[in-house]
């Protein structure tokens, strides 16, 4: 694939997950890129963009290379594994949504290109923000290890000494965007020369 993203094309879904922050940083991360993706498809479930709202008080509008698709919508390119799109990240990533893509149950837009990715042997990383983790949501982040996928909790880390909200957010944002193999600027450990200091 190379270091340029300038031919990529990516989906970003979002659930309603609590943790809707993560969602809009991690769009707001993807426009300021030194080079954009050639597209970005964003899906969101029924309740998420309800939840954007009351979480974090604004909403989202498509904006350049994006392009808002309704999940309910199969004639999206990327429900199909002829398309050209090479990574999805959920983010945030609900339990049932990772329930049903563990199970194969493609009953909308984001669970069947969740299943294109999967069986195309593509990126596809699901960030869950959840606490606790039952037995079942174990088993089923297990099952889609096992099938390929990238499991990256909202976990954020303070190696960075982050002093706002936002700073926080991003510690995860940028883990994500590593996975999903995008050169970016970012803090790491033991690379920046002030561990120590």
């Amino acid at each position: 694939m190379g270091n340029s993203t300038l031919n990529r094309k990516i989906i970003v879904a979002v659930t309603g997950a609590s943790g809707a922050v993560y969602a809009l940083k991690l769009l707001e991360r993807l426009r300021s890129l030194p080079e954009l993706p050639a597209e970005v498809a964003v899906i969101f479930t029924g309740n998420a963009g309800e939840i954007m709202l009351y979480e974090t008080g604004a909403g989202f509008t498509p904006a350049g290379n994006e392009r808002l698709w309704e999940n309910n919508d199969f004639n999206a390119p990327f429900a199909s594994g002829s398309s050209s799109y090479d990574t999805m990240i959920i983010c945030p990533a609900s339990m049932g949504m990772v329930g049903r893509i563990a199970h194969g149950v493609s009953d909308d837009l984001i669970t069947r290109a969740a299943d294109v990715m999967l069986k195309e042997r593509r990126r596809l990383i699901l960030v869950p923000r959840e606490t606790p983790y039952s037995l079942i949501h174990i088993t089923n982040m297990k099952l889609l290890t096992e099938a390929g996928a990238i499991i990256c909790p909202a976990t954020p880390s303070f190696y960075s000494r982050p002093q706002t909200i936002d700073e926080l957010v991003m510690t995860v944002i940028d883990r994500v965007l590593s996975l999903a193999g995008f050169a970016i600027d970012t803090f790491r450990w033991n690379e920046n020369g002030d561990i120590n200091g």
